[in-house]
């Protein structure tokens, strides 16, 4: 049975310019075929057993010539795999898609061509330029810069000299003085706007901005280097009014995230939206309790308690995985009082249906306890279903209250895989910050890479989300550099975007 293949274009590299149906791709794909430009955070949403190929390709250095890619794209389908081929920005507008396409349907290959953003066109608005404009531009132009010689040159240089449209040349800042000589040549005003767009849409987007007559003195100066695209006309003087991605508050901004992968969805959010780079790192790994014979027996007797405490979005989703797998609904949970610490644990209620009936202020332990002291008394019964690893300071001041019945539901594991990716971030000097959420992520971080290799810290500000995090930081012989006054992702958000 032979497979089928998804020519899917990845959009210019800001990870949220995906298509749904890009994305849908990606993650049903048996083999993902992938270039330079695709950015490598699509590969986190294949699933568990998919197999990737790095098929990048920069200017004179290609891991595969073309021929060879389309082979291996039909050599997968043919073993009944489902196939995506992941192109950064658009399949067609200079992706080669169409040979692909062709190659494919020569060998009796099923296709599908998914479209992208073309960087082109996204690539210039996150640049502030718009490609056309009443005012400026009511054509626009997408040429290639890859340019064969003089003497066999296909592009007409007149017609595009003398058209008032928008240029933009894509892959030819090597060819950078060739096209700005040719257009003068053929007429082209030398003060015609020009801006160079190295790494559109994303955290590390550089532009610089000349004329026709200086550009190219500009980009040797400035060390311009591909992937750039090369915008030629009078829509390029409105970036500095249009110009909104770089004035994003975290942009350009490398954020080291050592939350479980299972946790870190929101922070991650959160930075790119902001204009910065989130580097996924997990130090811990969640690992639910397997067929947790003690929970059940004490939600079948749940009317034995009147409340029940739950400290982190893990526990409320095991707890309440757990109820739904026992056939069981929220009525049985009718006449026990539900408490949450921290607001993301009282959110995470709020999705189960369930209004938590206390939140302290501050999201520590040590704020439930102050809660509930004065509201207890000897005849109050206590759950409290958690982690495996969390403090005993809750459990053992309520205990000297009341009964108190603690379950461990999960346990976090050291995730140590990603040992040789972290000490070679660090070895780059290219992380301005690193944030712990918990001490376990903290604990975790040094034992994976080795309390000799703290000193590669020196240059990197670390953030924690509160003190009980901050000490263990501290006593391990990190430097915290801050932590915000509320213990919430947000306010962790802040403490970055308020570092000047």
């Amino acid at each position: 049975m032979k497979g089928k293949v998804y020519l899917v274009g990845a959009g210019p590299g800001d990870y949220k310019l995906m298509t749904l149906k890009g994305m849908e791709c990606i993650k049903k794909a048996d083999v993902i075929v992938y270039d330079r430009l695709a950015n490598e955070k699509y590969l986190k949403e294949a699933n568990e057993n998919c197999e990737f190929i790095y098929v990048g390709k920069a200017s004179s250095n290609h891991a595969l010539p073309q021929d060879k890619i389309n082979e291996v794209i039909t050599n997968k389908a043919k073993e009944g795999k489902t196939v995506t081929r992941l192109k950064g920005g658009d399949p067609y507008v200079f992706g080669r898609g169409g040979e692909e396409a062709e190659f494919l349907l020569d060998n009796g290959i099923e296709f599908e061509v998914v479209p992208g953003i073309t960087s082109a066109i996204g690539g210039l608005c996150y640049a502030g330029i718009p490609i056309t404009h009443r005012d400026y531009a009511s054509s626009f132009h997408v040429i290639t810069g890859h340019l064969k010689d003089d003497e066999n040159d296909e592009l007409n240089w007149n017609a595009l000299a003398n058209n008032e449209g928008t240029l933009v040349f894509l892959m030819g800042i090597s060819n950078l003085k060739k096209i700005s000589n040719k257009l003068i040549k053929e007429g082209k005003s030398k003060d015609t706007p020009v801006a160079l767009i190295s790494w559109a849409t994303r955290y590390n987007q550089s532009v610089v901005t000349g004329s026709l007559e200086n550009i190219y003195d500009v980009a040797m100066k400035e060390g311009v280097k591909p992937p750039t695209l090369i915008v030629v006309g009078d829509v390029v003087s409105l970036r500095e009014k249009l110009n909104f991605f770089e004035k994003k508050p975290l942009f350009g901004k490398n954020i080291l995230v050592t939350r479980a992968r299972t946790q870190s969805s929101s922070l991650v959010a959160k930075i790119m939206d902001l204009g910065g780079n989130p580097i996924e790192i997990p130090t811990i790994r969640i690992e639910k309790v397997d067929d947790n014979k003690e929970l059940e027996n004490e939600i079948n007797n749940i009317s034995n308690y009147n409340y029940l405490i739950l400290t982190s979005q893990n526990g409320v989703n095991i707890f309440f995985d757990k109820l739904s797998e026992m056939n069981l609904d929220l009525r049985k949970l009718a006449n026990i009082k539900i408490c949450a610490i921290g607001p993301a644990t009282a959110k995470e209620l709020k999705k189960r249906g369930i209004i938590a009936d206390i939140v302290p202020e501050k999201f520590v332990a040590e704020a439930m306890y102050e809660e509930l002291k004065n509201k207890l008394n000897s005849n109050d019964s206590i759950l409290i279903p958690r982690g495996a690893n969390s403090r005993d300071f809750l459990v053992d001041k309520l205990s000297e209250i009341c009964t108190v019945k603690e379950v461990h539901t999960y346990k976090t594991e050291i995730e140590d895989k990603y040992k040789e990716e972290i000490i070679a971030l660090l070895n780059e000097n290219n992380v301005d910050y690193i944030t712990f959420t918990s001490s376990s992520t903290v604990s975790n971080f040094i034992d994976i890479i080795g309390v000799d290799n703290i000193d590669k810290l020196k240059n990197t500000k670390v953030i924690s989300i509160g003190p009980i995090t901050s000490n263990t930081a501290k006593e391990l012989g990190l430097k915290v550099y801050k932590e915000p006054t509320n213990y919430t992702i947000n306010d962790l958000i802040n403490c970055i975007i308020e570092d000047k």
